[in-house]
């Protein structure tokens, strides 16, 4: 990592001699350091009362510039936490690498004014400063809540079948629709139970229809298996892997009713 000091060296006659005699001593004799131009223009310094009152507004204004800068990287880091050595290339300053940046240093006259005082264009670097940091809340903000979002859709779809949406499993064809004996029960079954589940399935409840159970999905944890019944009283199912009640229906000549928690999975005949 590159250390850069910022010397403020006596003026000579001239700044060139200021700086090739600095040169001389750090770089040309020695090779202590590869020197660079740090140019300033000459700005409106006003009086020492002026001076002396904006130094400590400086020490603050300097600490929060700081802090903002390593929050933006730190941040900049965090987000590339897959791809650290990407970090470097997407920390610019200018459009720039941060290098490039304070070796060939140049002063915006556009966004600071060299005819204002010293207090006006403090005051407007401190509010390009909190404009950034209130920017990086707001976009850190937009950004934590969409990894949230994708996380969690993430672990729907990857969670277990007695939590994930059912919307890309279950299609219409898995049911039987406009049917006055007949409804279709949803069943998730462990995949060690499944061939209990086939034997057995005729036998939870009265008037199941016989080899009606299919197969919807699978996943590496449960099968889901599903039957249809035809019945004309309240009809409570198990499910081998809930321990609960899943389903009721209620099913006369005429009326068709049937209810079904998202644990459960569909397939009509």
């Amino acid at each position: 990592m590159t250390e850069f000091w910022l010397i403020s060296a006596p003026g000579e006659k001239t700044c060139q001699q200021t700086w090739e005699k600095l040169h001389a001593a750090t770089s040309k004799n020695n090779n202590l350091a590869v020197a660079s131009k740090f140019n300033i223009p000459d700005l409106k310094v006003g009086t020492l009362d002026v001076l002396v009152g904006l130094s400590d507004e400086l020490a603050k204004l300097d600490a929060f510039v700081e802090g903002v800068v390593k929050k933006v990287a730190q941040y900049m880091a965090d987000v590339l936490e897959d791809s650290k050595d990407k970090v470097q290339e997407n920390l610019l300053a200018n459009g720039v690498d941060l290098v490039t940046y304070i070796t060939r240093f140049q002063w915006d006259m556009a966004k600071y004014p060299i005819k204002q005082s010293l207090k006006n264009i403090s005051e407007i670097i401190a509010k390009g400063v909190t404009q950034i940091d209130n920017d990086l809340k707001s976009r850190a903000s937009a950004y934590n809540n969409l990894k949230g979002n994708l996380q969690n859709l993430e672990r729907k779809n990857a969670g277990s079948l007695l939590t994930r949406s059912l919307a890309e499993i279950v299609k219409k064809d898995d049911f039987v629709l406009d049917s006055e004996y007949l409804v279709t029960l949803l069943v998730v079954v462990p995949k060690l139970n499944h061939n209990d589940w086939i034997k057995q399935y005729e036998t939870l409840a009265e008037m199941v229809v016989p080899r009606s159970s299919n197969k919807v999905s699978l996943n590496s944890t449960s099968t889901p298996s599903v039957f249809s019944q035809r019945t004309k009283t309240v009809t409570f199912v198990m499910s081998p892997c809930l321990g609960r009640r899943l389903m009721t229906s209620d099913t006369k000549p005429g009326k068709t009713n049937s209810s079904f928690v998202t644990s459960s999975i569909m397939k009509r005949r």
